[in-house]
């Protein structure tokens, strides 16, 4: 009899997590607070690349954004927001993410997809804390990181929503978080 109480604990501890899992995956949930030094000001971030030459350049940008990491690998910020796409060349649902977002990217101004390999940028992935892909950053104009959404893509509906709530139409950064605007018609 312990035999099937033991089962059964196993069936609703994995219909449990499964649950979460569906709920949270392609979910864009606002971002964690970066973290901040011991004299009170945010850490820098430094990111590091290597030249054709094998000569290190490392940028640090004092506001703690991803706006070095994006120029060691040589792709700049959007106007208004980027979306910054971790990938590996296995993953599956990458593939639709990718075109989710590069789809939205061409339809909103000022808005930028970035794609970059997760394999190939693992100290990026490291300071970032990208568990698993896709991972999508939304990366506001100044960027900072402002959302985050892991797991299986998110619809088109969500990322026009999303940048709703960030970055108004007219491309005013928005101070309140108000979502009133009806996101772009897709």
């Amino acid at each position: 009899m312990t035999g099937v109480w033991v089962l059964v604990g196993a069936v609703v501890v994995a219909v449990a997590l499964g649950t979460v899992m569906r709920v949270r995956d392609g979910r864009f949930r606002p971002s964690r607070e970066r973290p901040v030094a011991a004299g009170g000001g945010p850490v820098v971030a430094v990111a590091e690349s290597f030249g054709a030459d094998g000569s290190s350049r490392a940028a640090a940008d004092p506001d703690g954004g991803l706006r070095a990491e994006l120029a060691a690998l040589g792709e700049a910020l959007g106007e208004r927001a980027t979306l910054l796409q971790f990938s590996t060349a296995f993953c599956a649902p990458c593939r639709s993410t990718r075109q989710v977002l590069a789809g939205v990217a061409a339809l909103v101004p000022g808005v930028r997809h970035v794609e970059v390999d997760a394999e190939a940028h693992l100290d990026l992935v490291r300071r970032l804390a990208v568990r698993r892909t896709p991972t999508v950053l939304i990366v506001d104009a100044s960027g900072r990181e402002v959302r985050r959404a892991s797991g299986a893509p998110p619809t088109r509906q969500a990322v026009f929503a999303t940048l709703a709530q960030i970055v108004p139409a007219d491309g005013t950064k928005r101070a309140d978080g108000d979502s009133s605007e009806p996101p772009p018609a897709s």
